[in-house]
């Protein structure tokens, strides 16, 4: 066991490192958010230094991310429209925190009814199917940024048809920025000498374009000329923040809180920030050396209360982000003052350096989002998926598609809806879809559950409060599958997750040999052939 001293010098380093990381990033997201880039640090701030004193999540990193761009972004640009067809993109910012406060009381009211459980029934093909179709949408809105070009803007398939444009007319020296801070993003992780895992590549990036930058002079404007064709540079290509972080607190506008657009981005920040952050902590719980389990619940709580403040004062929403709590991790972060720090070294950098700041070339921001998008979208993600089963695949790629057609609402919705049909297909009644009928047996430390009707993703609720509320003498857990008509991916995915990480218990899962398989993989779907199956 440590000492409390051997923690605050762990924490300390973490939160250090991390900060590193999350400077760029915050600012990155917040511009492609249509957020001034000192929203996304001030999100941090409020993350870090009040809501670790709150959430249960030891730790997870709190801030803005990446897959709430999109959301922001279209809030933004949506009701920031005006009458002429042009965008007042200030005033689409006020009335998008005012739909940050709403969200954030949303959020509050899930915490206190215990809907923070749902985040562990979300289908894994439908979250990481509406991640890829974030992440082809953050790479689309920022590749002209990372050339220094400019986008006629639209729908994401309409701005892939404009990637070569962007390459034919990019600003040679915004360019060179731009490609070289790709370059070490994704060149850095195949790296493999020590001393390149522990510099973080965001760092490396900055230490190459912020002088790069000052090289060229981007802070004044000038021309030059490049092969024949006159280019500008200017101070508009880097980011812009207040000498005074004073100065950039902004209030809501509420006066557009109950429009139709408003309660739609209010639904979709609740929805898709809290799922994502209740995965996020779900998944940094995995990775904990203590094997710690966060309460959910009251996390959830203390992103909406985070949240509240955020849209009070002029930040983003933030949630559980899963880049810089994995860093947090790696780093030897040992309990949430980490979180703290790295809000703590983000006040002092943004509070006493902002000329520094001010020299960050946007292009290598840009280059951040597109990498982080294409880590969302990587073709490994849709290989991964179809290893799973024909399914999953299905599920993965109807959400993928239809997100980016319309929106992440639309999509998830599909999604499920089509899960639930496949349900149907294979076995489970209407019943099933609310109701698992189980039947549970203790013998001495060993507690039997039998799983009489289809077990899926709808439904796991009840296995999963049978496993919460154990005996304690209990120390081996044995789930039959035998009579089930059908067992969900996402239930044996949830199960074997438990299993890796319950410590001392033990839990085994037994009858499932009677069933067709939808793959060889170990969590694919089961299911006793009563009718066509996909």
């Amino acid at each position: 066991m440590t000492s409390p001293q051997n923690n605050t010098k762990s924490d300390l380093v973490s939160g250090f490192l991390v900060f590193l990381i999350a400077l760029p990033l915050c600012l990155g997201i917040s511009i492609a958010s249509g957020f001034p880039p000192v929203a996304g640090i001030l999100t941090a701030i409020i993350g870090g230094m009040v809501v670790s004193f709150v959430g249960s999540s030891r730790l997870t990193i709190k801030g803005p991310a990446a897959g709430l761009i999109v959301i922001a972004a279209g809030a933004v640009n949506e009701l920031g429209m005006q009458a002429n067809g042009q965008v007042d993109i200030f005033q689409g910012y006020r009335y998008c925190l005012a739909i940050g406060v709403g969200a954030a009381v949303l959020q509050i009211i899930f915490a206190f009814i215990k809907a923070g459980n749902l985040g562990k029934i979300m289908p894994p093909a439908v979250i990481h199917g509406m991640l890829a179709a974030i992440g082809v949408i953050i790479i689309t809105k920022q590749f002209a940024t990372v050339f220094g070009s400019h986008a006629e803007g639209g729908e994401a398939l309409e701005l892939i048809k404009q990637m070569p444009h962007a390459v034919a007319t990019m600003n040679p020296l915004v360019g060179l920025i731009g490609v070289l801070s790709l370059v070490i993003l994704f060149v850095m992780p195949m790296l493999k000498f020590s001393w390149a895992k522990k510099i973080p590549a965001p760092l490396l990036v900055l230490s190459v374009a912020i002088p790069l930058g000052l090289l060229f002079n981007m802070g004044e404007t000038h021309s030059y000329a490049f092969r024949g064709e006159t280019f500008e540079l200017s101070a508009k290509y880097l980011v812009d923040l207040p000498n005074n972080l004073l100065k950039a607190i902004t209030f809501p506008d509420f006066s557009k809180i109950f429009t139709f657009a408003s309660i739609k981005y209010i639904i979709m920040f609740a929805l898709v920030g809290s799922v994502e952050g209740l995965l996020t902590v779900s998944a940094v719980d995995g990775m904990d050396p203590e094997k710690k389990n966060s309460d959910l619940n009251k996390d959830l709580l203390a992103t909406g209360l985070g949240n509240l403040i955020c849209g009070f004062i002029g930040g983003l929403p933030m949630i559980s982000e899963v880049v810089r709590s994995k860093a947090n991790i790696d780093n030897g972060a040992k309990t949430k003052m980490a979180n703290f720090y790295h809000g703590m070294f983000l006040l002092i950098f943004v509070a006493f350096l902002p000329g520094l700041l001010k020299q960050i070339p946007l292009a290598a921001l840009a280059a951040m989002l597109v990498y982080t998008g294409t880590r969302l979208a990587a073709p490994s993600e849709f290989r991964h998926v179809l290893h799973i089963g024909k399914d999953q695949f299905i599920l993965f790629l109807t959400t993928f598609i239809v997100t980016l057609g319309s929106d992440l609402l639309i999509g998830v919705g599909v999604g499920i809806a089509l899960k639930v049909i496949f349900h149907l297909k294979r076995g489970a009644s209407f019943r099933d879809l609310f109701n698992a009928n189980l039947r549970t047996n203790q013998e001495g430390q060993v507690f039997y559950i039998d799983i009489l009707s289809a077990s899926i993703f709808s439904n796991f609720l009840q296995l999963q409060r049978c496993l919460d509320s154990l005996p304690e003498e209990v120390n081996e857990v044995i789930v039959d599958f035998s009579e089930a008509p059908l067992i969900d991916h996402t239930v044996l995915d949830k199960l074997h997750g438990i299993s890796n990480n319950w410590g001392d218990r033990s839990l085994h899962i037994r009858g499932c040999d009677s069933h067709s398989k939808a793959s060889s993989h170990k969590a694919a779907s089961h299911y006793k052939k009563v009718a066509s199956n996909v």
